[in-house]
């Protein structure tokens, strides 16, 4: 898909914001990267064009544009998908509309991307839809869980009893759980913020000396990890 140049034009603010360069810096480059200029020619041949600009300061340019071209084309398409399923709200255009995350964006078309069958499918399936809007609401004033499903059982759908009815209820909150960007934007920022990282040495190797003994026993802020230490670990696992 070809962004239209008043697509482009826009996306213009976004790169300013993330390399914090002058608005002209980013305007020329990005039409010298439309036109077809490679980073080094630019550099090299167009500096007075850009405003002096070096070829690290045009590689972040250039990352970024290409970052925000696949985005907003990415939107385009979610919302396209979204609208011709009859879903499309206001609110939830413009929370695509003004997302800078391509994980956000996914995050939001997540209830709405074609998914295979699941066990939250089938328990719709069953009619139990209706039984987990009761538990998610949390408005029961009497009785129990149990007496609620109870009038869900139908053996002629598959829900013999109550432990398989409030089963089913489980898968369907649980998938809307996963659905929810909110909540998952929420896990993220918190294993990013607070999560940790741990590794043991497995069984078989305890008494092995190998390259990764430091990681036998080890731990470590999730968000203090340096890019070598991370990889050194997954190649470990391997």
């Amino acid at each position: 898909m070809k962004l239209t140049d008043e697509q482009i034009k826009k996306l213009i603010p976004y790169i300013i914001e993330a390399t914090a360069l002058k608005p002209f810096q980013v305007e020329r480059t990005v039409e010298l990267l439309q036109e077809g200029s490679t980073v080094p020619f630019i550099a090299r041949y167009r500096k007075e064009h850009t405003g002096e600009l070096d070829e690290v300061q045009l590689r972040n340019v250039e990352e970024q544009f290409s970052y925000f071209c696949e985005l907003e084309e990415r939107k385009i398409a979610v919302l396209k998908s979204i609208e011709l399923q009859g879903k499309l709200t206001p609110e939830l255009m413009e929370r695509i509309t003004v997302s800078r995350q391509k994980t956000e964006v996914e995050d939001l078309y997540l209830p709405y991307k074609p998914k295979r069958r699941t066990k939250a499918t089938v328990a719709r399936e069953r009619g139990l839809e209706p039984l987990a809007d009761i538990i998610a609401a949390q408005e029961l004033t009497a009785g129990t869980p149990e007496d609620a499903a109870y009038h869900f059982i139908d053996p002629e759908k598959e829900v013999p009893d109550v432990t398989t009815a409030l089963e089913g209820a489980g898968h369907i909150l649980a998938e809307r759980l996963s659905d929810n960007a909110d909540a998952r934007a929420m896990v993220r920022r918190l294993t990013k913020e607070e999560g940790v990282i741990i590794s043991r040495v497995a069984a078989s190797y305890k008494e092995r000396v190998t390259k990764y003994e430091m990681y036998y026993d080890y731990q470590e802020p999730l968000k203090a990890v340096p890019s070598h230490r991370m990889l050194a670990m997954r190649r470990a696992e391997k």
